[in-house]
């Protein structure tokens, strides 16, 4: 079996790693966030009984 006792495998990197990346969004933006798609999701449910009821009273009001 051959055994090797060269030092220099795995040869070290050149650079130091980079830092790791700042995130994309701070605290605040995460909370906006989280607003605007909670506001989503609450239209998505209560989005087509407004409409609904918007397309219920135009039709009765210009029905006569």
């Amino acid at each position: 079996m051959f055994v090797n006792f060269n030092g220099d495998w795995p040869p070290m990197p050149e650079q130091p790693a980079p830092p790791p990346p700042k995130p994309r969004l701070d605290r605040k933006a995460e909370v906006r966030l989280g607003w605007v798609i909670a506001l989503n999701l609450v239209m998505l449910v209560l989005g087509p009984l407004a409409g609904a009821t918007v397309l219920h009273a135009l039709i009765a009001a210009f029905s006569g």
